[in-house]
C-alpha cells in the first residue's frame, strides 16, 4: 500500500478495507481464527493518544483500527486521503449477528456503575439475539476477577472506556484461552439498552451526532471539544508539519 493511501492520521494508521472486506475478516476471525482486537477509532482516541505514549502504543497494537466517529472521516480529508467509517454501533450488532450463527459464545464485560448494568446489557441482546450463548459481568476497569469465564469465551466486548477497555482488551492477548475477537464498545451498550437515544440517522450520515450527543448530554461539552477543536488543530498542525499523506 502506498504512502498516499495509508489513512495514517496523527501517526495511527486506520484501516482502509472496505466494510464488506472488514465483515469477511471479522466473521472469519469469531469461527475460526486466532486473537484478533479491534479497536473503533474516533476523534478523542487520536487526541488522547497524542499525548499519552502508554495509549498510544496500546492503540497501535490492535490488530484491526477501524473509524468509528465521523471526525476521523473529516480528518481524512485534512490528510488528502479517503477514510471510511464504521460506526462501533453497527459494528456491535454485526458481531453478535455472526457469533448466534456460529454458535459461539460471547462476554460482556460491562463497567461497574456504568448506566447499563451486565443484566440490562444481556436482556437487551437476548431479545434481538435468542439463540446467542451470553456470559459476562459487571466489572471495575483493572480487575481480573472474572479472567477465566473471559478465557472461555470466543468474544469479549467492553465498554470501560478509553483508555481502560483497550488496556484491559490488549491484556488478554498473553493468554487468550478460548478468545478469538475483542472489541472496545464505548457507548453502544446503552443503544442496545435503550438507555441512551442514538442520533438520527440523518445527523449521522452528516457527521452531527456530537452535536446531538452534546444536545443529550451537556456535561460531555469538554469532550466535545476535544473531539472537535483540539482534534481538528492537531491534524492541521501535524499536516502542515508534513504529516502522512
Amino acid at each position: 500500500m502506498s504512502d498516499r493511501n495509508r489513512n495514517e492520521i496523527l501517526g495511527i494508521r486506520i484501516d482502509s478495507r472496505s466494510q464488506d472486506e472488514l465483515e469477511w475478516i471479522i466473521a472469519s476471525s469469531v469461527t475460526s481464527g486466532s486473537f484478533t482486537r479491534i479497536a473503533t477509532v474516533n476523534p478523542e482516541f487520536l487526541v488522547l493518544a497524542h499525548g499519552d505514549a502508554c495509549f498510544r502504543d496500546c492503540l497501535l497494537k490492535a490488530d484491526i483500527r477501524i473509524a468509528d466517529g465521523s471526525g476521523v472521516v473529516l480528518a481524512g480529508l485534512i490528510y488528502d486521503q479517503g477514510v471510511s467509517r464504521y460506526p462501533g454501533a453497527d459494528l456491535v450488532r454485526f458481531i453478535l449477528s455472526v457469533a448466534e450463527q456460529a454458535g459461539v459464545s460471547v462476554f460482556l464485560a460491562t463497567k461497574e456503575g456504568g448506566l447499563s448494568t451486565y443484566e440490562d446489557v444481556r436482556e437487551a441482546v437476548i431479545a434481538s439475539y435468542p439463540s446467542l450463548q451470553v456470559d459476562g459481568a459487571d466489572m471495575l476497569p483493572g480487575s481480573d476477577t472474572e479472567s477465566d469465564r473471559i478465557r472461555h469465551a470466543s468474544v469479549v466486548l467492553c465498554n470501560f472506556g478509553a483508555p481502560e477497555q483497550e488496556r484491559f482488551l490488549e491484556s488478554l492477548r498473553s493468554d487468550p484461552g478460548s478468545i478469538r475477537l475483542v472489541m472496545g464498545v464505548g457507548g453502544a451498550f446503552d443503544f442496545l439498552t435503550g438507555k441512551r437515544p442514538r442520533a438520527p440517522r440523518w445527523m449521522r450520515s452528516a457527521g452531527l451526532e456530537w452535536l446531538f450527543r452534546l444536545a443529550i448530554q451537556p456535561k460531555r461539552l469538554g469532550r466535545i471539544w476535544n473531539a472537535v477543536v483540539i482534534f481538528s488543530f492537531l491534524c492541521l498542525s501535524d499536516r502542515m508539519r508534513g504529516g502522512k499523506q
